[in-house]
């Protein structure tokens, strides 16, 4: 993989060229930020930007005006390689919290380890339903221990009014939610990104999480997407990279909460 070409053709795409993520968000592009404004339950942040030092506090100080005047909190997805070089501490020093660093990762659909298969006792289900949702969230919860009632609506939102823009998947010991993650693929786009994978702690460590990403790799290559997205965490990139996935750059939220 050419990491810098690639890199380019993912900031162009998905950040520069990006699409909303639902039906109640939408993108605006405002001088040198393309951003993402939805409602209260929607993802609200800057995906983009080209600042250098004589502009960047201005427009972080615009930015801060935009959402905290529609009364919402957002994130700025700062990336390793945004200018200027201490954007990030000028973000921190508006007022923004920088959440731990995380790795882009990319991989090509088509180049992917060979899949072992659904580990035993294991079955992968969509969610294409209220109640199908239900356990995708309860997986969620288990897994992080974080609310899911913003996931729970986001889903239930992309299911009823963009249906077949979002993949979300479950793994089932039986009839208990142990696993999910969700896929997000917007019209046209070849990247897909892989998103909220996550496993309870009892059955990590036994194939569950990779199973997840080779079910939504098959969805992504039907759809022709050519390459799968993720920002990973420290616990994931391992087990990402060794199924094929490539390291770009970083990316580090940081969360602006009025």
């Amino acid at each position: 993989m050419d990491h810098a070409a690639v890199l380019a053709l993912y900031d162009r795409d998905m950040r520069e060229g990006a699409r909303p993520d639902g039906p109640a968000s939408r993108i605006e592009r405002v001088g040198a930020v393309v951003r993402q404004t939805g409602d209260a339950h929607a993802w609200n942040g800057v995906l983009w930007s080209a600042l250098d030092e004589t502009t960047a506090d201005r427009v972080i100080g615009e930015q801060i005006a935009h959402f905290t005047g529609l009364g919402l909190d957002f994130e700025w997805k700062l990336y390793g390689h945004d200018g200027p070089a201490d954007l990030g501490a000028r973000l921190t020093a508006a007022g923004l919290r920088a959440e731990p660093e995380e790795t882009l990762l990319v991989a090509e659909t088509g180049r992917l380890a060979p899949d072992p298969g659904t580990p035993d006792g294991i079955e992968i289900v969509e969610a294409t339903d209220a109640a199908g949702v239900d356990l995708v969230v309860r997986a969620h919860e288990s897994a992080f221990g974080s609310d899911g009632t913003r996931l729970r609506h986001r889903l239930l939102a992309r299911l009823a009014d963009d249906p077949g823009t979002v993949v979300a998947v479950v793994a089932l010991a039986g009839s208990e939610p142990v696993a999910s993650a969700r896929m997000e693929l917007l019209p046209g786009a070849r990247f897909a990104g892989l998103w909220g994978g996550g496993t309870v702690a009892a059955w990590r460590g036994r194939g569950v999480y990779r199973a997840l990403v080779a079910h939504r790799a098959r969805v992504a290559a039907a759809h022709g997407c050519r390459y799968l997205q993720v920002d990973a965490s420290p616990m994931s990139r391992p087990i990402l990279e060794r199924l094929g996935f490539h390291a770009l750059t970083t990316t580090t939220p940081h969360l602006y909460e009025g």
